[in-house]
């Protein structure tokens, strides 16, 4: 008996490989061609060449200094016509105000670029905050002090004893410095009076010398009716205290583990304010779809456009430069922070600047 089982054993095992090779056979020839898991081979030529997934976009938070306006139309057009996209960028937009202080923001983690004027971030730095400058926007002052012929004020020493109107937040050094150059102690001898988003405060004369800006609040005025031949206008360049406005700060360690978002976020800006200057009645669009219902007029962001261009790409400049430090007035703003005490020391510029950025995003 055992050696027979012995003699079957193999025919057995051979009957068993063949009724499963057929059962193999059978499942194949029923399944669809489609179905198949193997790979087409390199050689045949209808394979199809499958498209890398794309890198998902990296977050920035841009807070802005003011309101949606045209004095940010460069990073509306940047975000309407896909330049921060193209960078690998997913920009949020975040708005300002008269009480919003922009390096607080930035150093916080609450923005990772803020819109602030050079002289505060110079001020800033000065209390320790550990911010850096990375483009320039703005290449000269826009201040202007405005106030009615008949307030009587021709004259800065006139405003003594009178109603002046400031900013807060980050936007107030040059009227000290103003107050200060004219022997003006802004603690005693005036009564600053914190100035809101328009300049209902000015035409309601609970101001008699009003803050305004050359590309928005002072064509508020002239366009309520006001001519220019009734104003008494302090230009603050003139006055020998126009300092640095619009640049674009970051936290020093943000800088460090992000610089190439940061090279990314100039270069897709700049191109914004290079396409905004160049194509200024499509930038108003833009900039209309982005500011509060009502609280503005195409005709007034159409101005102001007209001027911060002037601002950004002043006479002589070329697209390459829009954004760039120019160290005259980097160092002219310097002098007059220190001169009027708003700094204590001298900045070390090496470290409250970084040109590299700028550098780096034109390659």
């Amino acid at each position: 008996m055992t050696n027979k089982n012995r003699r079957l054993h193999p025919v057995l095992t051979m009957m068993l490989v063949l009724s499963l090779l057929a059962v193999a056979a059978c499942g194949n020839a029923n399944k669809p061609a489609s179905a198949t898991n193997e790979p087409a081979s390199a050689t045949d030529g209808s394979a199809a060449t499958e498209k890398p997934a794309a890198e998902p976009l990296k977050k920035v938070k841009i807070q802005l200094k003011w309101v949606p306006q045209a004095q940010f139309a460069g990073i509306f057009v940047a975000k309407e016509k896909g330049f921060y996209e193209e960078e690998g960028l997913d920009v949020e937009i975040i708005p300002g105000g008269p009480d919003v202080v922009i390096e607080q923001q930035v150093v916080n983690g609450a923005a990772d670029i803020g819109v602030t004027s050079f002289d505060s971030l110079l001020v800033n730095r000065d209390n320790g905050l550990p911010l850096v400058s990375i483009a320039q926007v703005l290449q000269k002052s826009s201040y202007r002090f405005v106030a009615s012929k008949e307030s009587g004020i021709d004259e800065p020493a006139k405003m003594k004893g009178k109603k002046v109107g400031m900013w807060t937040g980050s936007q107030q050094f040059q009227v000290l410095a103003f107050m200060e150059k004219n022997g003006l102690d802004p603690k005693k001898d005036v009564e600053l009076v914190k100035q809101g988003f328009t300049m209902d405060q000015f035409f309601n004369k609970q101001l008699d010398v009003a803050v305004s800006t050359i590309y928005n609040e002072y064509h508020v005025v002239l366009e309520s009716g006001v001519k220019e031949e009734d104003l008494y206008v302090y230009d603050f360049e003139d006055a020998g205290v126009g300092m640095l406005e619009d640049t674009l700060i970051v936290k020093d360690e943000w800088l460090k583990n992000n610089r190439e978002l940061a090279v990314k976020a100039i270069k897709a800006t700049m191109k914004g304010w290079n396409y905004a200057i160049a194509n200024q009645a499509e930038s108003v669009d833009i900039v209309m779809s982005a500011v509060t219902e009502g609280s503005t007029t195409k005709e007034h962001q159409t101005t102001m456009l007209m001027e911060m261009a002037k601002l950004v790409k002043p006479d002589g400049f070329s697209e390459a430069q829009v954004g760039s430090f120019v160290d005259e007035a980097v160092q002219r703003t310097v002098d007059i922070a220190l001169k009027y005490a708003l700094i204590k020391k001298a900045p070390d510029l090496a470290a409250a600047v970084d040109k590299t950025i700028l550098e780096d995003a034109a390659k």
